[in-house]
């Protein structure tokens, strides 16, 4: 595939958005935020990597306080002590409030750690956004509150198109301040 094809394989993508997730998306991490919640955001890899970007610019470009769970000594530690399908759901344990939203990211939608933890927020009581790609059955998105899904099986699709959308929507936050 050459880059004209790749670029626009990519923004056809991220167009396929349905505006009425991403302004519910907005909506539910601005109401969470106004009643003093936060926004725990995890995902895997490239997908942890966005869970970074966005929280620290939902914090300080939205002025909405989020975490992320990639420090080394954390995961390490929660992961040798628990299991690494389970490291996830136990630091909601330990750092999860009844007002948070849960952001869960992972490509395929079928990250044991991640389902596990989606599986554990709603137990929690919390909200769960999800963002995936590949099935569209896959079983992160059965337990989203929202998702938003990529159609497509290639790993950096799905991933740009996931930092997109959730970019887009910190940059409408931003915006309404």
């Amino acid at each position: 595939m050459d880059f004209g094809i790749h670029l626009k394989t990519v923004a056809e993508h991220i167009l396929l958005v349905d505006l009425k997730v991403l302004e519910k998306t907005k909506g539910l991490i601005k109401g969470t935020s106004a009643v003093g919640g936060k926004i725990i955001i995890a995902g895997n890899g490239a997908s942890a990597v966005i869970a970074s970007h966005v929280a620290v610019d939902l914090t300080k470009a939205s002025g909405v306080r989020a975490v992320n769970f990639n420090e080394a000594d954390l995961i390490t530690c929660f992961a040798n002590d628990y299991g690494y399908e389970h490291w996830i759901e136990k630091a909601l344990d330990f750092y999860a409030d009844g007002k948070d939203v849960v952001i869960l990211i992972s490509s395929s939608g079928q990250s044991a750690n991640i389902v596990n933890a989606a599986l554990k927020a709603k137990a929690m009581g919390l909200k769960v956004i999800t963002l995936s790609g590949f099935r569209e059955d896959n079983n992160l998105r059965k337990l989203g509150d929202i998702n938003l899904w990529v159609n497509s099986s290639e790993y950096n699709i799905v991933e740009t198109v996931h930092q997109a959308w959730l970019l887009a929507v910190v940059d409408q936050i931003a915006s309404e301040r």
